[in-house]
């Protein structure tokens, strides 16, 4: 069986770990930088998904992850460089991705066939190389709607795209980063009958929020009923979404623990504060086991975001961080 069939497809929990397992130790032979890793730690016989090593998310921006059975990577994703340095994930198969993102797209939000779509992404879209928007203008493009587009700063005429998207009983899906969907409020735009999805970040445009407090800046002043949140990052392939009670939820093939702050290769239970770690199966010819730089609370299959790590949260992390 290949890995698609394999990754795709509801899993029970006892399913998902021996399949989490399973893609641990094909990585293990054919990642490098991940393989060096887990022997560093000394963690290359787990018996359970808590045990198995999460590669820290900082190491995308200096080596190559990739499996060493492809002799060439499809694509580079890169990170918006708003800390500084981007982050580079070298994709080995962009359909896999494409299944990823299209299939969780259509079981949160709809069908994109049935939809216009407009891309709100200004900064993404002039730096280049985001998986954000290969996957917004995927979707773009399988609305097969002329009116379905990227705006960059002519916000203005947006308004005329929302009654054509009524006209034609299209549904309208707005997908912005924070402070574009922002820079709508003073346009006076009424999206009562759209679905919004912000994907977080203000980019250094805008003092930032939280997302309680943008949520509501936003349902309130462009008339929002359908306001989801988008988690997502380059180096996963894989998305998660939320909707008012802010708690994330991802496909069956992407997981999320939270990790100790102060022992970050221990697992803690739910309801508790710690670092985001993500099980990505997607990401096999990849590495599938991040640890973020968020911090966060799980609750069931769900989870909510907390913030960015402090270098204050990381005291005693050393092992972490080398």
């Amino acid at each position: 069986m290949e890995w698609r069939d394999k990754i795709f497809k509801n899993h029970s929990i006892q399913e998902f770990e021996d399949l989490a397992l399973e893609v641990f130790r094909y990585q293990l032979t054919h990642c490098e930088v991940y393989s060096d890793y887990a022997n560093a730690l000394g963690k290359i016989n787990p018996s359970n998904l808590s045990e198995i090593p999460f590669l820290p998310i900082s190491f995308y921006k200096s080596r190559k992850i990739i499996s060493n059975t492809f002799i060439e990577h499809e694509c580079v994703f890169k990170s918006s460089g708003t800390q500084g340095e981007r982050s580079s994930h070298y994709v080995a198969d962009t359909d896999i991705y494409k299944h990823s993102f299209d299939s969780t797209y259509r079981s949160f939000i709809g069908n994109p066939e049935d939809q216009t779509i407009i891309g709100l992404l200004p900064n993404y879209v002039e730096q280049g190389d985001s998986s954000l928007v290969y996957m917004v203008n995927s979707l773009i493009e399988n609305s097969n709607n002329n009116e379905s587009q990227f705006f960059l700063s002519e916000l203005d005429q947006l308004q005329e795209v929302v009654s054509k998207s009524q006209n034609m009983g299209k549904q309208l899906v707005v997908i912005g980063v924070a402070y574009s969907l922002l820079d709508l409020c003073a346009l006076g735009i009424n999206l009562s009958n759209a679905i919004v999805i912000e994907t977080g970040g203000m980019k250094g445009r805008r003092k930032e929020m939280s997302k309680e407090e943008l949520h509501s800046k936003l349902i309130k002043e462009l008339n929002i009923n359908r306001l989801y949140s988008e988690y997502g990052m380059t180096e996963l392939l894989s998305q998660a979404y939320c909707t008012k009670d802010l708690q994330f939820q991802g496909p069956p093939w992407m997981r999320v623990l939270i990790r100790d702050l102060y022992d970050p290769l221990s697992i803690i239970g739910d309801e508790k504060r710690g670092g985001i770690n993500i099980v990505d199966l997607a990401n096999v010819f990849g590495c599938s086991f991040i640890a973020t730089e968020d911090t966060g609370i799980k609750y069931g299959d769900k989870f909510q975001l907390m913030g960015r790590i402090e270098k204050s949260d990381l005291r005693g992390c050393n092992l972490l961080v080398e």
